[in-house]
């Protein structure tokens, strides 16, 4: 019960400070931005496109490719840990998963997927 008593006080006080700099930002005066403070930040330049313009089909199976082989990494990491504590047996499956990712990676070089054009 004293953990609800201590998340219901960090609630309240969230809404509080909410609602005091709400309260100051609509205190402080009109905010009828300009044109270019409504544009989105380009670096300094204007945009050449709108930012919710479409991306073709090609760059979601780059990053599905990308986050695979980054999750890789992300296994990577623990096992070179554990290697040295279990020994032959990480490596056999650190070996199958490998050629389960390499078996992935000729499917999609088979198909193509690199292939930008």
């Amino acid at each position: 019960m004293v953990g609800i008593g201590a998340a219901l006080v960090v609630f309240v006080a969230t809404l509080i400070a909410v609602g005091v700099l709400q309260w100051v930002w609509a205190a402080a005066g009109e905010h009828d931005f300009a044109v270019p403070e409504r544009v989105p930040f380009a670096g300094g330049a204007e945009p050449e496109f709108h930012a919710w313009n479409r991306f073709h089909i090609r760059y979601y199976a780059m990053a599905l490719l990308f986050l695979a082989f980054d999750m890789e990494m992300v296994f990577m990491y623990p096992w070179a840990v554990v290697f040295v504590r279990e020994g032959a047996l990480a490596l056999i499956e650190m070996l199958m998963f490998i050629l389960i990712l390499v078996v992935g990676m000729v499917y999609a070089w088979r198909e193509k997927s690199f292939e930008w054009a």
